[in-house]
């Protein structure tokens, strides 16, 4: 079951006694919105599929009232495929320092919106978790969550897919001189994503240390690893802004990379994005279609998609049938 922004999300899969269903399209009553499914689904094991893009906000509403619809309509098990899980970046509440200087820095972070200061913010992502839960959810089938820990936030299960296997995959049959390459990762929490490719690909890895003094906005860059005269690629789980991985680019020039790659799993390319890639040093900036790409690859040639949906169907199929999904951490179906 797919909802409209998912159309190019091109999901492929045949089983006889999983319900796929149609819904009609939302109507907007006032501030309201209605889903009715198309068909019966008592006793049918249903997978709803809608990512956390576009229309953030309405597409999570649509999806937990579809949730609830296919629930209350007797249906055995209702699987949520969701390949962009929203809200995933706020996944914790950021700390304030102690001592004597809270209140400056309170009163500070209030004045310049400095976020990583924000004693109040919200643990979104959490909220989302109970919103499923509570929805009548049984299942999530999710891809490269921004923090893996995000999976205890359920009490129910949850199978968090990695993009890795179509990655390698992309890097030997795109990147010729692939053996010349080092795997970068544009901030230290994505060392452990990087090492793993790096040891699969038997190339060395390197990070950069980023600072920031407000969202979106890099403070000062240090590479640590080297980079001279090979093929850098960076990889990254999402980009927003590409603030970051354009600094990043800039950075692994300046140190003497020959050619700069960047592979992504979630592609949001907000605000100034396309304009930043288009005039950045990329050779090519890959990305999956968690988040439908088309319109960004119609404005910035430089984008190139991964088609992962035949994980998610392998994935969909293997939970129907009762069969283990680990395969898919490390292998691709196709």
């Amino acid at each position: 079951m797919t909802s409209p922004p998912m159309k190019s999300f091109s999901f492929c899969i045949f089983i006889e006694a999983a319900a796929f269903l149609s819904a009609k399209q939302k109507n907007k009553r006032g501030l309201s919105e209605t889903v009715e499914i198309g068909e019966s689904v008592r006793g049918e094991d249903v997978y709803i599929v809608q990512s956390g893009s576009g229309e953030i906000n309405d597409n999570l509403m649509e999806l937990l009232i579809m949730i609830n619809a296919c629930k209350i309509a007797s249906a055995s098990r209702v699987t949520a495929v969701i390949p962009c899980f929203p809200y995933a970046r706020q996944d914790k509440k950021d700390k304030l320092p102690g001592g004597e200087e809270k209140d400056e820095r309170a009163k500070l972070a209030k004045k310049n919106y400095d976020w990583k200061f924000r004693s109040r913010a919200p643990i979104s992502a959490k909220l989302v978790a109970n919103m499923l839960s509570v929805a009548g959810a049984d299942h999530i089938i999710t891809m490269d969550l921004h923090a893996s820990q995000i999976q205890g936030f359920f009490d129910i299960p949850v199978d968090n897919l990695y993009a890795e296997p179509a990655v390698l995959k992309w890097i030997k049959e795109n990147i010729p001189e692939w053996k010349n390459s080092i795997i970068v990762s544009p901030d230290a929490g994505g060392a452990k994503r990087v090492t793993s490719i790096a040891d699969r690909l038997n190339v060395e890895f390197a990070l950069i240390h980023k600072e920031r003094k407000k969202a979106n906005e890099v403070a000062s860059m240090v590479l640590v690893g080297d980079v001279k005269d090979k093929i850098a690629i960076l990889v990254d789980d999402m980009a927003d802004t590409c603030g970051t991985i354009v600094h990043a680019a800039d950075r692994l020039v300046e140190a003497g990379a020959t050619k700069v790659y960047a592979i992504l799993t979630h592609g949001i390319f907000s605000g100034p994005a396309i304009s930043r890639i288009n005039n950045a040093c990329f050779e090519a900036v890959v990305v999956t279609n968690t988040i439908p790409q088309d319109g960004h690859m119609r404005d910035c040639p430089k984008i190139q998609c991964i088609d992962v949906s035949m994980m998610f169907a392998e994935a969909v199929r293997r939970t129907h049938n009762g069969e283990s999904v680990s395969y898919l951490f490390s292998n691709v179906p196709y």
